[in-house]
């Protein structure tokens, strides 16, 4: 323990009021939390901090888990590490382009031109949004990310997060564009990256693909109608299905090979009902024997199994929705008769629901609807973001492989999981369960616009059709590139979209696609290696649960790819925050709550604490009256930090030489435990449990230990008062660093009353030294003896007597009762005792008698 000599400046009325203003500007002026880069790996812990959308408004949920990183970046930093600790902010993508849609009320139409210094309308009106061209609405996607950026920022700052706030990267910034085109492109030269035309789960409100990381199934009313297919010669097949609509893109009957019912009729041909298509029937294992008729319509497509046998069974093709979400105006390959076509024209044009409708009342007037139809309840997929039903249509997408279809790789992913140490362990469970049940590469182009554009363009034919077995890519020096408005090497600009001439690809790259790069990103890679071999592979990615499907697995997939290892050893995974109800929060239930007003109620320390609170994979009700108590515990920080201050005294040398007496020599050795715990504690990503150690000491250090010694602290003449005044320090002193991860606002504010420079650049406490100054300190005797002044209290209260109140004697019986006399001057002075006296016994149990004067009784 250093021995130091400290001139006090403590406040008359310490106070919350305006604490988080002040200490922001300190931090930011003072740099106590810039990343040293000069430090070795092994002596930097680095964060892949999860770059939040900027596209609306940070929630309580942000707070909760991003306090969760900021305690182990500050526990790190105290340890002696360099923290790096960047921010991100994940500003492409589709959130982005609704928020300036409904914003400046426009939307992208990439056929009209680009106008210079285009000016929104002055009153948007989002339900009549005027067309612009697509540079002119990425202009505005950058332009309100850009302030929707600082927003953030000023948030971050004032719940105390010790980011380096200068390492910042945003999802769409230069060097987000060129690591995320680099990644693609030698995943794409070493074949892990490949374009196909297949069949694509489609959002028909946004007109984009969407990946199997982002389907969400929600019930919804449908019936079953039976349906008459016709045999030649034989009774006919009848089918069930929620979807009488894509009748004109049936390919196939299909009933379980084992299924008797249907055997004699594999092989042979049926005809649909009102198309008269010929279609044949066949057998696949898939074919529930116990669902509906036991026997289906394969159509081109109505869900993922009929993706499933069309491929298996190598099935023709009839598709008839459209990128629209409408039936197409072109009736299906194989709808030759005169009455098909003229019934397939009702149909063209309208969307599904009125096309279901039209489909019904043909059915009826055929006589191929039988009965009635009978209403269920069932789950259907939905884009996360999506209002509308998915529907799949035919299109050609970038794929990144990821095991869905490659046995090896599934299995090289999977060792990968194992690898990673997850907090809670039971998470790893999430990652096994989602690449075992892949069923289909990684999905990774999208048709929208703010994005990162896909590096690539493809000669024209002589007809002007793009060829795209022979793409054009540019050379990595390049990069970032915009091919719907640069020209690949060797052409001209007057050469786009001109037979003989070139195309770029117009789509972007989902936004996983680049989020699964934050490492690199944030690293430099390739941009900087000397930091990126300092900082990766990280030490840390935490995040939400929700996504180890997209953002954690599509992360590996990369850094497995690319660099043959994991991007991080290690990954805390938080839990869900509830609202009072104890039910999820989300933005599409309407129960999620945005910070400032909490934090400028309670303080930002009061709600960090509450944030504390929550064990890593834990769900946690956001509670007010915790962060109550985060606010008094807070406050009790600075008055009791004054107190003890005041007892010490100006320009008290804190001496661990000093402290002889046995109860001091106790607090600390009880002290020391808190800290081994502590540390333990966070090293094994426990937050939690480190507060809830901390907290539960220093209560009972205010309420026991500072009235035990408080009047011995003040006398200036003896060594047993000086070893009282040094304690204290030290308590002090480990008490405003344990506390710092956690409420830093106020440990930085009484740390500056009486330390040099911040508490957040200060050593983590080391339980070593603390039992070096406890010497032979037992905890045992400061249990016993807060145990003894505690019965000393209660019975003084029962007499309605004050505090101040004489007793007579005091009888302390049981196996403590010796640890008890070693503090028996400080129960005196403190329970104002004339005579103690310790009856030690077998006893396990302390017992305490406590008699008042006469007068009293």
């Amino acid at each position: 323990m250093t021995n130091r000599s400290h001139s006090f400046n403590v406040p008359d009325k310490p106070s919350l009021d305006g604490i988080e203003a002040k200490w922001v500007d300190v931090w930011n002026e003072s740099g106590v939390y810039h990343f040293d880069r000069t430090k070795s790996r092994e002596e930097i812990f680095s964060i892949d901090t999860p770059p939040p959308t900027v596209s609306g408004s940070l929630h309580i949920g942000h707070v909760f888990s991003y306090t969760h990183t900021d305690t182990v970046a500050r526990f790190q930093r105290m340890n002696g590490k360099s923290v790096f600790y960047p921010m991100g902010w994940d500003d492409n993508g589709l959130p982005t382009e609704r928020r300036v849609q409904n914003y400046y009320g426009v939307r992208c139409d990439p056929s009209i031109p680009y106008v210079e210094d285009y000016v929104p309308p002055a009153k948007p009106d989002p339900k009549r949004q005027v067309p612009i061209s697509r540079r002119n609405f990425i202009e505005l996607c950058d332009k309100l990310t850009t302030e929707d950026e600082k927003v953030f920022e000023r948030i971050w700052r004032t719940l105390g997060l010790s980011v380096d706030w200068r390492h910042t990267y945003a999802t769409i910034d230069d060097n987000s564009r060129a690591t995320a085109q680099r990644a693609f492109l030698r995943n794409l030269a070493r074949g892990e990256a490949y374009m196909a035309e297949a069949p694509t789960l489609w959002d028909v409100t946004f007109r984009t693909a969407v990946a199997q990381a982002e389907l969400e199934d929600r019930d919804r009313p449908s019936a079953y109608h039976t349906l008459s297919f016709h045999r030649e010669g034989g009774e006919p097949v009848l089918i069930e299905t929620t979807r009488p609509e894509l009748l004109a893109a049936c390919v196939a009957l299909v009933a379980n090979p084992d299924d008797e019912r249907y055997q004699p009729l594999f092989g042979s041909t049926v005809r649909t009902p009102v198309f008269g298509v010929e279609v044949p029937v066949v057998a696949h294992r898939l074919a529930d024997p116990e669902k509906g008729s036991g026997i289906a319509m394969i159509c081109t497509f109505g869900d993922l199994t009929d993706v499933t046998w069309w491929r298996e069974l190598q099935l023709p093709t009839r598709p008839i929705i459209g990128w629209d979400g409408r039936i197409v105006a072109d009736p299906p390959a194989g709808l030759d008769s005169e009455a098909g076509r003229v019934a397939y024209a009702t149909l063209a044009g309208a969307t599904v629901h009125t096309a279901r409708e039209r489909m019904i009342g043909l059915l009826r007037e055929s006589g191929d609807l039988l009965g009635e139809p009978k209403q269920i309840t069932h789950p259907v997929k939905f884009y996360e973001k999506g209002d509308k039903p998915l529907e799949i249509v035919t299109t050609r997408q970038w794929y990144i492989r990821n095991g869905g279809r490659d046995e090896q790789i599934r299995e090289d992913l999977l060792a990968r999981g194992r690898e990673l140490t997850w907090h809670p362990g039971h998470m790893s469970s999430r990652y096994e369960h989602w690449v075992g049940g892949l069923n289909g590469d990684w999905l990774i182009s999208r048709q929208r616009f703010f994005g990162v554009p896909f590096p690539v363009w493809y000669p024209l034919d002589d007809e002007g059709n793009p060829r795209y077995d022979a793409p054009i890519t540019p050379a990595e020096s390049a990069l970032p590139v915009d091919p719907s408005s640069e020209a690949p090497e060797g052409y001209t600009a007057d050469q786009r979209g001109v037979p003989g001439g070139f195309t770029g690809d117009p789509d972007v790259m989902d936004t996983w696609a680049t989020s699964s790069l934050s490492p690199q990103v944030a690293g430099g890679w390739e941009r900087d290696n000397d930091l990126f071999q300092r900082v990766f592979p990280m030490d840390l990615r935490p995040q939400g649960q929700d996504i180890i499907r997209t953002w954690l697995f599509a992360t590996v997939v990369r850094s497995h790819f690319e660099h043959g290892s994991l991007p991080w050893s290690t990954a805390g995974i938080s839990g869900w925050i509830l609202d009072p109800d104890r039910k999820k929060m989300s933005k599409s239930k309407g129960n999620v709550v945005t910070p400032i007003d909490l934090l400028e109620k309670y303080s930002s320390d009061a709600v960090r604490y509450w944030a504390a609170s929550g064990r890593l994979g834990t769900d946690t009700a956001l509670d007010e009256g915790q962060m109550k108590v985060g606010r008094r515990l807070a406050i009790k920080i600075l008055n009791a930090s004054k107190f003890a201050l005041s007892v010490a005294g100006q320009d008290t040398a804190v001496d661990a030489s000093a402290v002889t007496e046995p109860l001091d020599r106790s607090m600390l050795a009880a002290l020391a435990e808190v800290v081994a715990e502590a540390t333990a504690a966070f090293e094994n990503y426990d937050h939690t449990r480190a507060l809830e150690r901390t907290e539960r000491f220093f209560w009972d250090l205010c309420d026991d230990y500072l009235e035990l010694v408080k009047a011995r602290a003040y006398d200036t003449e003896s060594p047993a008062g000086a070893s009282a005044r040094a304690s204290l320090l030290i308590a002090l002193s480990t008490l405003h660093r344990l506390f710092a991860p956690f409420v830093p606002f106020v440990a930085d504010e009484v740390w500056s009353w009486w330390q040099e420079g911040s508490v957040h650049g200060a050593a983590w406490p080391a339980a070593a030294e603390l039992r070096t100054a406890a010497g032979d300190g037992d905890p045992q005797v400061l249990a016993a003896t807060a145990e003894v002044l505690r019965a000393i209290r209660k019975s003084k209260s029962a007499a309605k007597l004050s505090m101040r109140a004489e007793v007579s004697n005091v009888v302390v019986r049981g196996k403590q009762a010796d640890h008890a006399r070693l503090a028996g001057a400080d129960i005196a002075s403190a329970g104002r005792a004339e005579a103690l006296d310790f009856v030690p016994s077998d006893d396990t149990d302390l017992h305490v008698e406590v008699t008042l004067p006469e007068t009293v009784e």
